[in-house]
């Protein structure tokens, strides 16, 4: 037997990293039978057959779970937006910023992409709304360099998703970060000013300073709805500090009298834009609920 990191999954393969090389896997039949899923980025412990391809045998333990796109054992999520074209939206990231809390990840960085695009009060209200929450944001640039090293430290010995709205700049960016990615590009659509769906499937690929990243399928909205909602707060970073003492057990911070969020926000200790946020998923997650039930 032996161990390895699943790098990519396709049409019933999976491709297995070891110490050896890289290694064509076919599932062990009971996998199906209980309804296992292995997904890129888990370890698994497989057999090797006479043409050396293998057959995984058990699935280890998860530290996490990136949901959509499914991804397994990240260290990292770098959640991508573009500071223009196309325009950043509020509600969009903090979607992103939601999975990545509930998804267990230990560390979420906001990259703000295109800051050529943008002048200096446009990016500072962008780091000013992020930055105060206590995420790392970091600024980039494919056009002129900047921020580039800064993000490749960042990534250097970690596994890292990159995830984001589409037209965010994500895969240029990784070719910039190295180029021997070469990545598939797409061009942001002069009607729409949105970006083409470029990345096909989720797989770990390595960097040339160390680690793997993953490039992953462009998406622009999520289903949240196997969320609690009693949970969601919990999500928000800055709301944790006043989720216990509202009137109400069970407060959902939305429409009960003295609700400590509620208050924090209207003092300005939470930004209005997070709490509407925090409110439009709330509302969604219910209205999926509802839909089925």
């Amino acid at each position: 037997m032996e161990q390895g990191k699943v790098i990519k999954n396709n049409n019933s393969f999976y491709y297995v990293q070891d110490a050896t090389g890289l290694v064509t896997c076919k599932l062990r039949g009971r996998f199906k039978k209980d309804r296992c899923n292995v997904v890129t980025g888990d370890e698994v412990v497989f057999s090797r057959l006479e043409d050396q391809s293998g057959v995984i045998e058990t699935l280890l333990p998860r530290r996490n779970l990136l949901r959509r796109p499914s991804v397994a054992n990240i260290d990292q999520v770098i959640v991508t937006f573009a500071a223009a074209e196309p325009d950043p939206h509020p509600l969009l990231v903090n979607r992103f910023l939601v999975l990545a809390e509930w998804s267990e990840i230990p560390e979420i960085v906001l990259c703000l992409n295109k800051v050529d695009l943008v002048d200096s009060a446009g990016r500072q209200a962008a780091l000013a709304a992020y930055g105060e929450i206590g995420y790392r944001v970091i600024v980039t640039s494919t056009k002129n360099g900047e921020g580039i090293d800064a993000l490749r430290e960042q990534l250097k010995n970690r596994v890292s998703v990159f995830a984001g709205p589409s037209g965010a700049g994500k895969s240029s960016l990784l070719n910039a970060l190295d180029p021997a990615l070469d990545l598939r590009t797409g061009e942001i659509s002069s009607k729409i000013k949105r970006g083409r769906h470029t990345t096909r499937l989720a797989q770990l690929l390595p960097l040339a300073g160390g680690g793997f990243i993953v490039d992953t399928p462009g998406f622009s909205s999520f289903e949240l709805e196997k969320i609690e909602p009693l949970r969601l707060a919990g999500y928000f970073p800055e709301f944790r500090p006043f989720l216990t003492g509202c009137r109400y057990r069970g407060c959902t911070h939305s429409h009960e009298p003295d609700c400590l969020v509620k208050q924090a926000v209207a003092e300005g200790r939470i930004q209005a834009v997070r709490y509407d946020a925090y409110l439009n998923i709330l509302q969604e997650i219910a209205e999926r609920k509802r839909e089925y039930t």
